[in-house]
């Protein structure tokens, strides 16, 4: 029996395969990545986060009467005592109106917020003691005058020893 070479079928080519196989993976890929991406937990740095982008330039007017002052407000921790001191410019203690905000960066649960409540020195002394240990931003916002101010300043509490 001969054979003849014009009846045989060409060999197949792996390229069809190699190319649906590649599309299959390349799909399975981003629907895996998209899976992923909308599982992931975007938290804003505030709930109302546009709301204060909206104010942004009357905080930064707040904060640039602070920095004009000629005493300028401050803050102190005392790890030992557990315990943080706020100091306004001695000219606006007794009429000082505000609110001290402790905003823990790494969980919005564990924020806090309290009355301003300055002495005659113009001091507040705030108790850490149920505070978590790590990064805190305290910020004090206050009115006199007429006018706000605006303090912020990161601190670090430390586990009482």
């Amino acid at each position: 029996m001969k054979t003849n070479a014009a009846n045989q079928a060409p060999p197949r080519s792996a390229w069809p395969y190699a190319i649906i196989a590649w599309f299959i993976v390349f799909g399975s890929a981003m629907a895996v990545w998209i899976a992923v991406a909308l599982r992931q937990n975007m938290d804003l740095v505030s709930a109302d986060y546009y709301e204060h982008e909206i104010r942004y330039q009357q905080q930064i007017d707040r904060q640039a009467r602070t920095q004009s002052l000629e005493a300028k407000a401050r803050l102190t921790y005392d790890a030992g005592q557990q315990r943080l001191t706020i100091a306004l410019p001695a000219g606006h203690a007794s009429q000082a109106r505000g609110k001290v905000a402790l905003y823990r960066p790494s969980d919005a649960r564990l924020d806090r917020e309290s009355k301003l409540s300055v002495n005659s020195a113009g001091e507040q002394m705030l108790d850490t003691k149920g505070l978590r240990p790590g990064l805190w931003k305290v910020r004090v916002h206050w009115t006199f005058g007429g006018e706000e101010y605006f303090y912020d300043q990161a601190v670090t509490i430390t586990p009482p020893a």
